[in-house]
């Protein structure tokens, strides 16, 4: 009798691998429009910034909190090494997600076989392939979801072994990854309770010392590590405030409502939206009380049919447990617009279908003829469907601004999702578009300081200085603690060259919140333009204790000491701002600057080439190139084609008024012995200099084109370190 088994069991080994292949083939095909999906949203934050990509950086990931969007140390560790793997390719990130996904579902599967529920495997499908999942796997920062996620099925694989044999290993490992779970994704927190439920549904009863005292401690790590994550949302996220503001009550009609809307997503699976109107919660309106009484009559029917049919309520329970940690009882940030999303139910979601995946098979078996043909028939018929939704939404997540537009269809009302795209239409150029979304934004929530910033920063670039001072101190009425009103307050004045004021509101910024990096920068430039060079770098170091781009911390400190005359200090801190940004185009033109003021030609002429390498279109790294091409003293350096070609590009990005690069120009055709053209140039760049009082260009140009006339070119003198 002993062979038949083993080679039973291995026949189901087989069936199980076969499947788990199939199912990660297919997840991936799904999810096909979402593999190049670009950043979104806040992944710009969970992407590992460059001040945290060293090994000092991945301790700082587990040992400061704050250095992170979240304390998910995990994750971030995670992130971190994906960034050395792939740098900024998404591609990479996103199949990580998937695979991450489907070996969820995979063990979600072997749970769900060792508990011998029926259609397993339609339930697991369902999981890997449902389209609210989307959110989770296609949002690369919901990696916190899909890791967290197969930490928590396989803590709960482990567990039920450990129920079976009582070994100690299975115990310890079982509580090691719950721990690993947590340090990825809090939410997972429930667990011991969904092991207590499935426990009592596998036997009907829960003894308290079998079942109940080995979880004890998984409650006490669940309970402490969800208070820890509750804190840190109020305190660093911040889920605190008006918005927060609601009674027993609310949170309780909030609670019945999220579970209905869960179910029916789950049933009917159309209009997913990335944010879902944020509802109106009264305990004055009589139709709100209709979705908590419903609850509650599903529960008391679950529970009358307890004896007979535990699956219902189990399946209820598990669902509410998983979805506790939002359903409105814990502040949780993205309350703020909304009390639901689709990655709130990831793993909850789970009850729900395999519960029906269960029933379907049930009552598909109990017909004999539909057991061979219309079972698989309808599971197919269901999993295909489902991909091709997936896949459909799946598109929804190629970009950010794809993500927002359809958000608007969807939810015409979301001022966050007019407040985001306007963000991206100012940052990609698209000033005037920009500015409509801001303002409706502001229609639909007009207490929102942001928004009101965002528009004043929007009017700032268009010239409308009035307009945008309008805004900055409407923000600052709705929010007088708010440092980021006092910094673009301060930005602008520095814009119009009032430093003082630019620096009282600045210095208030840094006071309100001593940890604004950006108001740092600003004070630091304010200080530069005063000519306080000492104190600007002491603002520029400050943001090197902060969560910031420390790139862009160094860059500022070296342009400090460069104008200070310390150049060795300013290439030190170029190399340090180029060795967490490798492609920082202007930081390459600097150092280069830095490098030629102490006559190291040859380098210099190397950095040039490297800012242009990252920015082919920099105006400044063209024409300073194109300068040391025509005009180094060492021959072997100078390069007149190369040159004329570089002085050209950055005189036509300038419409050809710039006088300083078309002096260049002139000494390029020089070089190349197209004097003509060097005199033509070098005359519309005198002229352009008289009209504009530059004297010492004039100067410059005057004795340039006597030389030109002679047909000699010009040529640097040679220095000491040539």
């Amino acid at each position: 009798m002993a062979k038949p088994q083993v080679r039973s069991r291995e026949k189901s080994s087989r069936w199980v691998w076969l499947f788990a292949l199939a199912l990660i083939a297919i997840t991936a095909l799904a999810y096909l429009p979402a593999w190049n999906g670009k950043l979104i949203w806040d992944d710009n934050r969970h992407i590992t910034q460059p001040a945290l990509r060293s090994w000092q950086g991945l301790a700082d990931i587990w040992t400061r909190v704050g250095a992170t969007q979240q304390y998910y140390p995990l994750v971030h560790s995670f992130f971190w090494i994906e960034q050395k793997l792939w740098g900024d390719s998404v591609v990479g990130y996103h199949l990580v997600n998937i695979l991450l996904h489907s070996l969820g579902a995979v063990v979600l599967l072997q749970i769900l076989q060792r508990l011998k529920i029926p259609g397993a495997w339609l339930a697991a499908a369902l999981f890997a392939l449902h389209p609210v999942q989307v959110e989770s796997v296609a949002w690369i920062s919901e990696l916190k979801n899909t890791l967290s996620g197969l930490f928590f099925f396989c803590s709960i694989l482990t567990y039920l072994n450990f129920d079976e044999r009582r070994n100690r290993l299975a115990y310890i490992s079982s509580l090691a990854l719950f721990v690993l779970g947590l340090l990825c994704k809090t939410a997972i927190a429930p667990l011991p309770a969904i092991i207590a439920v499935v426990l009592w549904w596998k036997r009907g009863r829960v003894r308290p010392r079998e079942d109940l005292l080995p979880l004890l401690p998984f409650f006490v790590i669940g309970v402490g590590a969800g208070l820890f994550t509750a804190w840190l949302e109020r305190i660093f996220i911040g889920a605190q405030g008006t918005a927060f503001q609601l009674s027993i009550l609310q949170r309780c009609l909030i609670a019945g409502r999220d579970f209905w809307f869960y179910v029916f997503k789950l049933a009917w699976p159309t209009k997913l939206t990335f944010i879902y109107p944020r509802w109106h919660i009264s305990g004055t309106v009589w139709w709100q009380y209709l979705f908590a009484a419903a609850l509650i009559l599903l529960l008391a029917i679950a529970w009358k049919l307890r004896r007979k049919f535990r699956g219902p309520l189990a399946a209820t329970l598990l669902f509410l447990g998983l979805l506790f940690p939002a359903l409105g009882f814990i502040n949780v940030f993205p309350f703020i617009y909304s009390f639901v999303a689709d990655h709130f139910q990831y793993l909850a979601c789970i009850a729900p279908l395999t519960l029906f995946a269960a029933g379907l098979t049930v009552a598909l078996d109990s017909i004999t003829p539909a057991k061979r043909i219309l079972r698989p028939a309808i599971s197919i018929a269901l999993i295909l469907i489902l991909g091709l939704l997936t896949w459909r939404q799946s598109h929804v997540y190629r970009d950010i601004e794809t993500l927002w537009r359809t958000t608007i269809a969807r939810n015409p009302d979301c001022w966050m999702a007019y407040s985001n795209l306007g963000s991206f239409l100012s940052a990609r150029g698209d000033i005037d578009e920009a500015i409509r979304d801001f303002r409706k934004a502001l229609e639909l929530r007009p207490d929102q300081s942001k928004d009101h910033n965002n528009l004043g920063k929007a009017l700032l670039q268009t010239g409308r200085m009035s307009e945008a001072m309008d805004e900055f101190q409407t923000a600052l009425r709705i929010s007088p603690d708010d440092p980021d009103t006092e910094n673009n307050i301060g930005a602008a004045h520095l814009q119009e060259g009032d430093v003082d004021e630019a620096i009282s509101h600045l210095r208030k910024a840094v006071q309100k919140w001593p940890f604004h990096a950006d108001a740092y920068i600003n004070l630091g430039n304010a200080f530069l333009q005063k000519r306080d060079l000492d104190a600007a770098i002491e603002a520029y170091s400050t943001t090197l204790g902060l969560q910031f781009d420390h790139a862009e911390s160094h860059y500022s400190i070296a342009n400090a000491f460069r104008q200070k005359g310390q150049l060795d200090d300013a290439i030190l801190h170029y190399r340090l701002a180029l060795e967490l940004r490798p492609d920082y185009a202007d930081a390459h033109n600097n150092l280069a600057n830095a490098l030629r003021q102490q006559g190291r030609i040859e380098e210099a002429i190397r950095e040039y080439e490297a800012a242009l390498k990252s920015n082919p279109g920099s105006v400044p790294a063209q024409n300073n190139l194109a300068w040391l091409l025509a005009t180094a003293a060492d021959p072997k350096l100078r390069n007149g084609r190369k040159a004329v070609e570089l002085a050209e590009q950055a005189v036509l990005a300038t419409n050809g008024h710039d006088p300083l690069l078309l002096h260049t120009l002139a000494a390029a055709y020089a070089e190349n012995g197209e004097f003509t053209k060097a005199l033509a140039a070098a005359n519309e760049a005198l002229e352009i200099a008289n009209a504009n009082g530059i004297t010492s260009l004039a100067e410059s140009l005057r004795s340039k084109i006597a030389l030109y006339q002679s047909g000699s070119p010009y040529h640097e003198a040679r220095s000491a370190r040539q």
